[in-house]
């Protein structure tokens, strides 16, 4: 008896959420809107649009300024490629570009490109908490791909030097230039939030060879029940780091030990000092 009314519940839930498909369809068949996120050539026109009014209410401009990287990528990258702001710190915020001026004629970057093939992303769906999410929803929303990227200017003309992917999908937070003190090399820190542990994930990327060439990539986090932090362990030019352990009864959390990973230079992986056949990306 209980399987036969469970049946039902579930047949009766099918339908609905089939009429309400259905309905939303048909409003918006109705209403003349359009999903353009299914339109590459509208996203163009639309993103196109909003560059040409943020010109013209723009009171000073400079060399290869942010709108001009705004142009460059909507005229040189495929569609549905954005250049990202970060996240607001508080609601009516007006939120930054992820961009940071190097040296006057670098400028670093993150871009955010969609899959191909899928629906255009959103910069809506992949930038803030909420968005972190992105990995565990249902709906099609698009795949985004992050890359740090270096552009040269010259004579207000943009060159790609390098791109870096970051290895996150969405919940992108910001972006930072910080140095590593122990060996006086800077790096770009790409905070991501991570709602599901309750904590954030950092992208660090070293510029363990200068600016020009590609960087070196490590991961640190820190959550209610996870950390990784960064450490010099064998005293070379590229940072190592501590995985913490930890007991999570559930209601209380504390620590259990700690373990740490070298870079090994000739497989480019991290390896476990303790284990070494475990080894890491980054």
């Amino acid at each position: 008896m209980n399987s036969i009314i469970t049946k039902l519940i579930l047949l009766s839930l099918f339908f609905l959420l089939s009429c309400t498909d259905k309905n939303e369809k048909w409003k918006e068949e109705k209403s003349g809107i359009e999903d353009v996120a299914l339109n590459p050539e509208k996203d163009a026109q639309i993103q196109q649009s909003n560059l040409e009014h943020k010109k013209k209410f723009s009171s000073q401009r400079s060399l290869c300024d942010t709108l001009s990287l705004i142009e460059f990528i909507l005229n040189n990258y495929p569609k549905g490629t954005y250049l990202i702001e970060s996240d607001k710190t508080v609601t009516y915020n007006i939120p930054k570009p992820a961009v940071i001026c190097y040296d006057k004629n670098y400028i670093l970057c993150v871009i955010a490109k969609s899959k191909e093939g899928e629906r255009l992303i959103e910069v809506k769906n992949i930038v803030g908490y909420d968005q972190s999410f992105i990995d565990l929803d249902s709906t099609e929303l698009g795949t985004a791909f992050f890359f740090l990227t270096l552009f040269e200017c010259n004579n207000n003309s943009f060159q790609r030097i390098w791109e870096s992917p970051v290895p996150s999908h969405g919940g992108f937070n910001n972006m930072k230039l910080e140095k590593w003190e122990n060996k006086n090399i800077e790096y770009v820190k790409i905070n991501f939030h991570y709602a599901q542990g309750s904590g954030h994930i950092d992208y660090n990327y070293f510029l363990v060879d200068g600016i020009t060439n590609p960087p070196h990539l490590m991961m640190t986090y820190e959550g209610i029940n996870f950390k990784r932090s960064i450490a010099n362990l064998n005293d070379d030019l590229y940072p190592d780091y501590y995985e913490y352990l930890y007991y999570d009864l559930g209601n209380k959390v504390y620590p259990k030990d700690s373990i740490a990973f070298v870079w090994n230079s000739v497989n480019n992986v991290y390896v476990n000092t303790r284990n070494n056949k475990q080894t890491r990306l980054y």
